[in-house]
């Protein structure tokens, strides 16, 4: 059998373990493992497909990032032209990718990707691929699974850099506002800020008041803790309104969030009169080498998606339902987003710890 592994999207900690995963579980039942180059791009003629051997995947569990490349912009159904003058626009070329695919003589796709690329993978099976799904993403938002490789390691990085800014924070006695990723899901900011000791943590799933902010925050300084650090997912927004957007992208793609730090940051400036600061850690939290949880999930999706390949299981992800994993139908997973529930213990556990989420 020969099988095609696709990376689309964002990168993840973790992506080259799954791909070393599915290459020596396919090679150990004597099948080849080829590589699409930079999402389906390698299809399409923007790269190419490479052979995927044992040499090739040796030593690369531990990497960040993925051999094989990725991109945003790589939807098949909406592939992005741009003429000669620099204009751009769009063609279905879903037909082309299916066609190239047959070409190549494969039999099975496993496509790793969060939301949008697992879309793009169903339509896909809609059309007849044989298509096996891993969810990838730090955001941790994708529906079917309890977590998404990445998202340990995500978590593990922003918790480090909230640490380091706790000394600085107090020696000044600043209020630092920490702004993460996660889009409209708040997974990364409410785990890391309640493992950080963060005393505000704004979600996107809880429209924040910052005259609550700021009451957090002058309730510290009226008990002596001149200092404060606030933590706010990309998504969060006030009451009044809406996530804020860094980047308009074209049709087919999600928009780039973000600046709402540095608004939460002028807030509370100019309510306490407190010197504040505010930083996004941004892409940090995408890069460098995946802790061993995200490690060991990655391989274990990489094994199982070769195990459904071989039982013909296709149309589906592979999910995290501990302490096993499930094939789980990949039109229940797509279009559902998966974003923190309201009455969940890790919610009820920073209100217990007296952390204000802005409500």
């Amino acid at each position: 059998m020969r099988i095609a592994i696709s990376t689309g999207g964002g990168d993840a900690p973790g992506l080259n373990a799954v791909i070393r995963a599915v290459v020596l579980s396919a090679h150990t039942r004597g099948w080849q493992t080829y590589g699409i180059r930079r999402g389906y791009g390698g299809l399409l003629g923007d790269d190419g497909v490479m052979s995927l051997t044992p040499d090739k995947v040796r030593g690369i569990t531990h990497l960040g990032g993925t051999i094989l490349g990725t991109t945003n912009r790589g939807n098949p159904f909406r592939w992005v032209v741009r003429a000669a003058d620099g204009t751009e626009s769009e063609l279905d070329r879903s037909d082309d990718l299916v066609a190239a695919f047959h070409a190549s003589g494969f039999e099975a796709l496993i496509s790793i990707g969060g939301d949008g690329s697992l879309k793009i993978a169903y339509d896909l099976h809609r059309k007849g691929l044989p298509v096996v799904g891993i969810p990838k993403t730090i955001d941790n938002d994708v529906s079917g699974t309890l977590a998404t490789f990445g998202f340990d390691t995500a978590v593990s990085t922003a918790t480090e850099a909230i640490d380091k800014l706790h000394s600085t924070t107090e020696s000044h006695e600043r209020v630092m506002v920490v702004e993460l990723m996660g889009r409209d899901a708040g997974w990364i900011a409410l785990h890391s800020g309640i493992a950080a000791s963060a005393d505000v943590i704004l979600l996107p799933e809880i429209p924040f008041d910052i005259a609550k902010v700021c009451a957090k925050i002058v309730a510290r300084e009226q008990a002596g803790r001149h200092f404060s650090i606030v933590v706010v997912g990309e998504g969060a927004r006030p009451l009044d309104g809406q996530a804020l957007v860094l980047e308009r992208r074209a049709a087919g793609t999600v928009d780039r969030l973000g600046g709402i730090g540095s608004l939460v940051a002028r807030g509370i400036a100019e309510r306490t009169g407190k010197e504040t600061r505010s930083l996004v850690l941004g892409h940090l939290q995408r890069g460098g080498s995946p802790t061993t949880f995200d490690r060991l999930l990655a391989l274990r999706f990489g094994a199982a998606a070769v195990r459904a390949v071989a039982d013909r299981a296709f149309g589906v992800m592979i999910g995290f339902n501990p302490p096993t994993l499930a094939r789980v139908p990949l039109q229940d997973v797509i279009g559902r987003p998966k974003r923190v529930p309201l009455d969940s213990d890790t919610v009820l556990t920073a209100r217990a710890l007296g952390i204000s989420l802005g409500d």
